[in-house]
C-alpha cells in the first residue's frame, strides 16, 4: 500500500509540474503524440457518423426516410453514383460540417424520447421536419447539394427547358437555391396544405 501511495505521490508531483521533472524535449514529443492520437481519434468519430450504416442504424430512419431514398434516382441510377445521407445533409467543408454535427447533436434527444420512433409519429412531425430542412438549405445556399452539382458543371443543352431557364436565371442570379425546387427529390414530400408558393418537389 504504501508502495502505491508513494507511485502515486511521485505522479501527482511530476504532473503538478512536468517542466521540473521532465525535459522540454520529452513534453514536447508527448504532447505531438498526444495530438496526433486524440486527432486521429476525432477524425475516425467523424467520418463513422459519416456513415450509411451509422445513418440507417436507428429505425426511425431505417423504416421512414431511407426506404424513400432507395426508390429515388439518387440511390439508384444509370451512372451507378450513390449519394447516402451525409451527402446530403453534411457539408463537406471542415469548418461547415463540425457546425453542422454540433447543430444534429441535439437529434439525439428526439431519439432519446421517442420523438418520431412510430411512423405514425414521423408522419405527425415529417412537415416540420422537413421544413426544418428546408430552412437550413436555404440558409446556407443549398451547400450539401452543391458538395456534388456545381453550378459552373452544369450543360444547359441537356437539361430541359424549363430546367435550363431556370438555373441560368434564378439560380445564377442568386435569387433561389436548389432547396426551393427541389424539395421531394430524395424523400416523400410531406402533406403540404397550407404551405407558401414556390415549393414544387421538382
Amino acid at each position: 500500500m504504501k508502495k502505491i501511495m508513494h507511485l502515486l505521490k511521485l505522479g501527482w508531483t511530476i504532473l503538478s509540474k512536468p517542466a521540473v521533472h521532465l525535459s522540454l524535449g520529452f513534453l514536447t514529443i508527448s504532447g505531438f503524440i498526444a495530438g496526433v492520437i486524440f486527432w486521429g481519434g476525432f477524425n475516425t468519430a467523424m467520418e463513422l457518423t459519416n456513415t450509411e450504416e451509422f445513418c440507417t442504424s436507428c429505425h426511425e430512419m431505417r423504416d421512414n426516410v431511407y426506404m424513400e431514398l432507395q426508390t429515388t434516382i439518387h440511390y439508384s441510377n444509370r451512372s451507378g453514383v450513390r449519394a447516402i445521407c451525409s451527402d446530403c445533409h453534411v457539408p463537406h467543408n471542415w469548418t461547415d460540417k463540425i457546425a453542422r454535427k454540433m447543430q444534429a447533436s441535439k437529434e439525439v434527444w428526439g431519439k432519446i424520447f421517442g420523438t418520431i420512433d412510430t411512423r405514425e409519429k414521423f408522419e405527425a412531425h415529417r412537415l416540420q421536419l422537413a421544413q426544418n430542412e428546408w430552412t437550413r438549405l436555404k440558409a446556407n445556399d443549398s451547400l450539401e447539394c452543391r458538395n456534388c452539382h456545381q453550378f459552373d458543371s452544369m450543360d444547359f443543352t441537356r437539361q430541359s427547358k424549363r430546367a435550363a431557364a431556370q438555373h441560368s436565371s434564378a439560380l445564377a442570379s442568386g435569387e433561389k437555391t436548389c432547396i426551393d425546387c427541389h424539395k421531394g427529390i430524395a424523400h416523400k414530400l410531406p402533406n403540404m396544405e397550407g404551405v407558401r408558393e414556390g415549393t414544387s418537389p421538382h
